[in-house]
């Protein structure tokens, strides 16, 4: 167990990030203090429950937990930074925006942002940790919703259905409709399609 200490130990602080792989939209990270009084049931990897069930945990989530936030990196910090970088960047926002501040924080993964808090990285928290679990199902589901926001904006793409992930359908109308301003256009397949850009 890292650190020795106990995953439901109070001032603990899960932290996860949602949206690495998409060619489009910001990465959105979010942290969470479970309260030990009020155990939320259900809690896993937000990649493993449907999204009924991620909306229904999220709110439960945003009612008992001690203290949960959501913070991101956008798209020209990911540019900027390149996506690991920028995922750090968003997971120590969130972190910094809780109140109160955490005693412990476990991190999804095997990398930790620069801070001073007193955290180690867990490989697949997101199943084996509560508090990581509870902030990769508020990070996830807060990023769907900007995706369909998005979607309305940008008509065509798709992204309420494929959320920006690299899809077939997403490829297809990125040749045909052209890259938007919430492309990463440091990700290859939306560099390919830049201006300027070699020939394929």
């Amino acid at each position: 167990m890292p650190l020795g200490i106990d995953y439901r130990a109070p001032g603990l602080a899960g932290v996860d990030e949602v949206g690495r792989g998409p060619l489009a939209g910001d990465v959105v990270a979010a942290a969470v203090i479970l309260d030990p009084a009020h155990p939320v049931p259900g809690l896993r990897d937000s990649k493993k429950l449907s999204p009924a069930r991620r909306e229904a945990l999220a709110e439960q989530i945003r009612e008992h937990a001690l203290a949960w936030a959501i913070a991101r990196a956008s798209v020209a910090e990911i540019d900027t930074f390149n996506i690991l970088q920028a995922s750090l960047l968003a997971m120590h926002r969130a972190v910094q925006a809780l109140d109160p501040q955490p005693e412990w924080v476990l991190v999804d993964g095997n990398r930790l942002p620069r801070w001073n808090y007193r955290s180690e990285p867990v490989v697949g928290g997101d199943d084996r940790v509560p508090a990581i679990a509870a902030a990769s199902i508020l990070a996830k589901v807060q990023r769907d919703r900007e995706l369909v926001a998005l979607d309305a904006q940008y008509p065509g793409y798709g992204f309420a259905a494929h959320k920006g992930y690299p899809t077939a359908a997403h490829l297809q109308a990125l040749r045909a409709l052209g890259v938007t301003p919430v492309h990463r256009r440091s990700f290859a397949p939306v560099k390919a399609l830049l201006p300027g850009a070699p020939a394929g």
